[in-house]
């Protein structure tokens, strides 16, 4: 038996993060209250300890809580709107952190008994040029394959490169997307030596190629993530690579699907698009095993459940309506 843990908003009803059981049979039980706490829109677990988004009415943050009896164990708050973001490294003990609203990016350290302390941050500036790019928007914040931090900044267009040293945040790089892609999410490809962006504002996955040290890049092709006929609105949200470094799935918020590619030493291939069975999928995830990935949408209150194929890389509905007061993120406890 598996736990899950749902964070999302807590305008209409929900009261904070969310807990629920799951096995191969049974599937996902109905999720329950676990920890009372504002808005935690994006978890991350180390060990026992859960990191949570917090939001009060004039201040947000991040908060550890304990993952054995959902103890609050340390918070950092600022005044003005909560984080987009959490990445966690357990080895070094870090927590690196996005701000959408604020444009701060920012690096603390945690101890074992999780005490947060801040070690490192910056105010990122700029724009583009939709209306949702007046200002910089850094919608992710971690670590790279070649020892430097990035983020990709929604409001600029741009994946910023950064080094930690000496408690600073140092700037490295700086690689600019086509103007209005709204960069929201990525992850490594190592054995093609690329990265995949999902593109928010453009419903696009943007592939960068990088050079084995990370020191130059290039922009790559451009995948659509909705199909030809959709014209309606929609934002890619989260993407995910396979273990195996064979697939990469995409979540769309307004199509209301999951994309799935086949990575191929080319580049990518579309061979899936199924319905998240609600609305608004802003994340999914997947069992440590990554047969079994669960859609949380946003909107719709609800949950779907999917059987993943590893050798094919496919995905075939379950469980198509877990009820979850407005989840905006997934996340199988890992023992």
């Amino acid at each position: 038996m598996t736990k899950v843990l749902f964070g999302g908003y807590t305008d209409q009803g929900g009261t904070g993060v969310y807990q629920a059981e799951f096995d191969s049979v049974a599937g996902l039980s109905q999720p329950k209250p676990f920890i009372q706490v504002g808005a935690p829109t994006y978890l991350q677990q180390a060990g026992d300890l859960l990191f949570a988004i917090k939001r009060l009415p004039d201040q947000g943050g991040v908060a550890c809580y304990s993952l054995i009896n959902g103890k609050l164990l340390s918070q950092q708050l600022e005044a003005g709107a909560s984080p987009a973001y959490l990445q966690v490294d357990p080895e070094q003990q870090l927590l690196f952190m996005a701000n959408y609203h604020s444009g701060r990016i920012a690096v603390y350290h945690y101890d074992l008994q999780g005490q947060l302390s801040l070690q490192a941050e910056t105010i990122r500036r700029g724009s583009s040029i939709r209306p949702e790019q007046t200002a910089a928007h850094p919608h992710f914040f971690g670590e790279t394959p070649f020892n430097n931090l990035v983020c990709c900044d929604l409001g600029t267009d741009s994946l910023a490169f950064y080094q930690l040293q000496n408690d600073q945040l140092v700037p490295s790089a700086d690689l600019q997307l086509p103007a209005g892609s709204g960069p929201r999410h990525l992850v490594f490809d190592r054995q093609y030596q690329r990265i995949y962006i999902a593109c928010e504002l453009a419903s696009q996955v943007q592939v960068v190629n990088y050079e084995q040290n990370g020191a130059v890049l290039s922009l790559g092709p451009r995948y659509a993530t909705t199909a030809a006929s959709f014209h309606d609105h929609n934002g890619a949200a989260a993407i995910r690579i396979s273990r195996d470094g064979r697939f990469l799935y995409v979540s769309n918020r307004g199509e209301n699907s999951l994309v799935v590619f086949k990575i191929t030493p080319t580049g990518l291939e579309l061979i899936q698009r199924i319905s998240t069975f609600g609305s608004f999928p802003r994340d999914f995830n997947w069992d440590s095993q990554q047969q079994f990935v669960i859609a949380a949408n946003q909107t719709s209150n609800n949950a779907a459940v999917y059987r993943r194929n590893a050798e094919t890389g496919l995905l075939s509905r379950w469980q198509l309506d877990v009820a979850v007061p407005q989840p905006t993120c997934v996340l199988f406890e890992r023992s």
